[in-house]
Formats: structure tokens, sequence, C-alpha cells
């Protein structure tokens, strides 16, 4: 989808320079770093500590009966229904309750986590430096929990070592927000120091399957899909860093600078393990022995001295890929939601996508609003445009003349060209360069339709009951390819007739190539064709021959 998107884009500018071409005159021809996690001695003065030791103070602690399978608890939301494990204090399965895998009432809810790792369940817990299994035996405060509006609860786990020492987790619900907390405690009732770092994983298939419910297209190389996009992001040194299975296929990948969040990621949903104070050292992303995918959050490294506590905490997001969701969890979420190059103007553009729909009730018709608002914005370069490339028209016979006049001299050929312009105050890049200007609105616009989430399974009118899915009878991109005809027929053209064929050939290129895309990216396009013609009759009429 990606490429044939980019292609798309590339034909189109391609467009926009071949006037250029033929009627201006003739020219000559990041390594991870390896630095060991922070120590809780070494804390920068000011700064919040990543793990807290306290002294121990001293309660019952249940212990799991030695041989007793792992139990699992189901906790209940308003957003969702989570299954955590006694293995490990682990998280099993998250399943969405306002999210379906397709756009059919029958469809299953969105389940996460459910293709972990068997033996390293998501967020499952081990020790780095000290024994503890990452599929140690918990035992849970509560056999399940339910939240009802406004609550806050809790679920702890606790984990009792022969060695002496009491791991607790703590994770913390809150009704009608997607994010959980987790504060992971070792409490150290042994003789002796405890020393080393905890650990949480999260692991997913390597291979992301193919369709995800809505099927797939009738192209056999084109599938309807949430992991279109899939991998592992992380933000670290304030950038993002997105990895693909394929780039740790052979070797692994490690960050440990400024971490301040990992997840695992599709195209429309997340499962993330954010930092609270600092508390990820390092996290490495890898293809584990059993192949998965797989991420490993370090914590940095601690000491528990006898009668001493350590605890670390963490703050889990698994929930939806909505740009307003995830800016209120902090720790810069909200990059996670890659725009590309131009997400500085993809972002407001998202955020106006919102804000029309609030206001309409239909993402389609906030599309179409949108592309009229770019139109009236941009109508004065493309007026400048349309009007060069018209001038260049009328220069046309002059052109050729010269061409013909200096045909064994380019160099004179060329002085004679750049006259001519000059004497009639024509610029050969005109047309192009107001057209190029607006490049960087389209890529933002089209980055900001392609992965909103907003737009997924939402209906416009009629047949389109998903703008985020192909126009299932293929009647907008058809619609599309016709008024783009009609377009290139109306463009001021003085090229041969074999060069006028190959021109005229893009509808159809396009049209193929549109037969898949999202329909509310096609409606983009086709509400703006139908705008360009309305703006070259109008100009027509303005810029007389």
């Amino acid at each position: 989808m990606e490429k044939r998107a980019l292609l798309a884009i590339v034909l189109s500018i391609g467009v926009f320079y071949l006037f250029s071409l033929l009627y201006g005159p003739q020219q000559k021809q990041a390594p991870a770093d390896t630095a060991t996690p922070p120590a809780v001695t070494t804390q920068n003065v000011g700064a919040a500590p990543a793990v807290s030791v306290q002294p121990v103070t001293t309660t019952a602690v249940p212990a799991a009966p030695v041989g007793k399978p792992a139990q699992e608890v189901t906790v209940e939301t308003d957003r969702y229904t989570a299954v955590f494990s006694g293995a490990g204090a682990s998280l099993k399965s998250l399943t969405l309750k306002d999210f379906r895998e397709s756009n059919k009432p029958a469809a299953p809810l969105v389940t996460l986590l459910a293709q972990s790792d068997p033996t390293a369940l998501p967020f499952a817990t081990r020790g780095v430096g000290f024994a503890l299994s990452g599929q140690a035996v918990y035992s849970p405060s509560a056999p399940s929990l339910k939240l009802s509006s406004g609550d806050q609860k809790q679920l702890v786990f606790t984990y009792v070592d022969t060695q002496g020492f009491v791991v607790r987790k703590t994770y913390g619900f809150e009704a009608g927000s997607y994010a959980i907390t987790l504060d992971t405690q070792l409490v150290n009732n042994s003789a002796a120091a405890v020393v080393g770092s905890f650990q949480h994983t999260i692991s997913s298939f390597f291979d992301p399957p193919k369709t995800d419910g809505a099927g797939e297209s009738f192209l056999p190389f084109v599938t309807s899909s949430r992991y279109e996009t899939y991998g592992i992001s992380l933000y670290a040194d304030n950038s993002l860093q997105t990895t693909v299975p394929g780039d740790v296929a052979s070797s692994s990948k490690k960050y440990d600078k400024s971490v301040a969040w990992a997840a695992l990621n599709d195209k429309y949903f997340l499962s993330a393990v954010m930092a609270v104070n600092n508390s990820i050292a390092s996290v490495e992303l890898k293809k584990s022995a059993a192949g998965f995918l797989e991420s490993d959050i370090t914590t940095p490294a601690f000491s528990a001295a006898p009668g001493q506590s350590v605890t670390v905490s963490h703050k889990l997001f698994v929930g939806p890929k909505d740009i307003d969701i995830l800016k209120a969890q902090g720790s810069a979420l909200e990059q996670s939601l890659d725009l590309g190059w131009f997400s500085a103007l993809a972002k407001p553009m998202l955020y106006s996508l919102k804000f029309f729909y609030n206001y309409v009730g239909n993402y389609g018709i906030a599309i179409i609003i949108i592309t009229v608002i770019l139109k009236i914005i941009f109508f004065p370069l493309t007026h400048k445009s349309y009007k060069s490339m018209k001038d260049m028209s009328k220069l046309q016979p002059k052109m050729m003349a010269l061409k013909e006049k200096y045909k064994n001299d380019k160099d004179a050929m060329n002085r004679a060209v750049m006259e001519l312009y000059r004497e009639h105050k024509v610029n050969p890049l005109g047309g192009c360069l107001p057209m190029l200007v607006q490049i960087p609105v389209f890529f933002a616009l089209y980055k900001a339709l392609m992965f909103s989430i907003e737009l997924r399974h939402a209906p416009f009118y009629l047949w389109i009951t998903d703008l985020s899915d192909k126009d299932p009878f293929y009647v907008t991109p058809i619609l599309m390819g016709a008024t783009m005809f009609i377009q290139q027929k109306m463009t001021p053209s003085n090229m041969d007739e074999l060069q006028q064929k190959i021109m005229l050939s893009l509808p159809i290129i396009f049209t193929f190539m549109f037969l898949t895309f999202p329909s509310g990216l096609v409606l983009y396009w086709l509400v703006n064709n139908i705008l360009t013609i309305g703006q070259q009759m109008y100009i027509n009429k303005l810029v007389k021959d």
C-alpha cells in the first residue's frame, strides 16, 4: 500500500515537472549506545529517582502454593476486558470493547497482546542479576475486578522466593482510561543484598498476519489489514525509533539513552511501557529463540540491602492510536503516531478533521470541508501556475521557430529562448513552483488520512461504510480517474501527439492504483479534482488567449 501511494505521489510530481522540461530551455548535460544502565546511587542531583529504596515494613505475604498452576484474573472496565496471568504476573490479553476487527456487526473485538510468546507473556517480569524467573507463579489479590464509572482499583500479584525475597507487582486501573499503572516492588527479607534490575518483556508474532479480518483485496499483492504497519517502536533520545521485524531477524538492537517508552504497534493500536521518573534504562529489540518479535525493557540497576525494599514504577498503555488519547498519557506517547516528514502539518490537519467531525458528525463530510478550505488557500498559487502555463503556451510557436533556427547551436538557442522569456516577462518555472509548494501539504494530508484511526470503520454515505477501506464497488476510484482525465484535457499543453498520449494514460494508471486505496483518501482526491476543474473553468475566463 505504501509503495503504491508513493508511486502515485511521484507520478504527480512528475506531471508538474514535465511542464518545465517541455517549455523551459535545454540545459547541458544509529548504532546503539552501550552505556551501563544507571544505578540508584548515581542519580543526578535534582532528578527524580527511577528506583525508590525504602526500609521493609513487615507484613504477612501470601505465597503461591508450590506446583499450583498460574491463576488467571479478569479485569473489566468500560473500555476493555483484560486477562492477567499469575505466570510472571503478566497481562495475557486485552480486548477493546469499542473496536472490531472488521466493519461487520458480528466481527470479533480487537484483542491485543494475545499473540505473545507463551514462555514470555506480556509484561512478565524477570530478574537481571538475581534469580527471578519470568515464569514465576504469583498469587493475585483478587479473583477478578470490575470497574464502574469513576472507579479506581488495584490488582496486586505477590511472589515469595525461596531465597528470601518477595516481589509484588501492583497494577492500577481507572474507569474510562486505557492507561494502567504498574509498580514493581522487591522486598529483601534475606540475609544478603539483592543487586540487579527488573526486566519487563512484550512480545508478539514475528511475521504479522496478512489480514485482520477485513478480508483480502481481489489484487493478490494488496491486503486490507491493520498490520500494514507493524513492528516495535520506541522514543529514545528525543526521537522516534521504528523497527520492523526484518531489522532484527539476524541481530538485536539496543537503546539505552533517555528512553521514554517502548511499544508493540500496528497501524491503529499500541501496547506500550512508559517510563516514570526515568525508570527505563535500556530496551533490547530482537527475534527470540522461539521466533517471536520481542522487546526487553530493563530498569535501572538497584541494590536492596537486607531489610530494604525497592520499587520501580511504569505506566502501561494498551489501546487505540488516537492522537488526543495518546497525548493525554504524557511521555511523548503521541509520537508513536508516525505521520512522516511533514508531521508538523499532518497533526494540525488531523486535529482539523476531528474538529469538523464534531460539528458535522461524518468524517467524509469533514474531508470534503478540509479539501475545499485547502483549495481556497491555494487558489492564488493555482491561478498563478495556470496563467504561467497559458503564457508559455502562447510563446510555443516562437520557441519552436527559435529551436529550428538554432538547431545546430544549443547554446545560442538557449540564449535566444531566455531572451524571449525576458521580453514577454514569462517564468518557465512559474507553472511548477506554485504546485511544488503544495506538495508538503499533500504528503501531510495523505498521512493524516491514511493512518487516522478516526477513519477506521467510519461510514460516509450509501455504499461507503468504511472510509479506511477500499470502495467496495470501485465507484469513487473510477470517478477519480474520469475527473483526472477531464482535468488533463483542460490543462494548457503544446506537447506532441506521443507526449499527449503518455499524459492521458496517467488517469488510467492512477485509477488502477486507487482501486484499493482507503475510500477516504480517494474521496479527497476526487473532490480535489472536481474543484480543480471548476478552478480551471473560472481561470479560463480570466486568462484569455
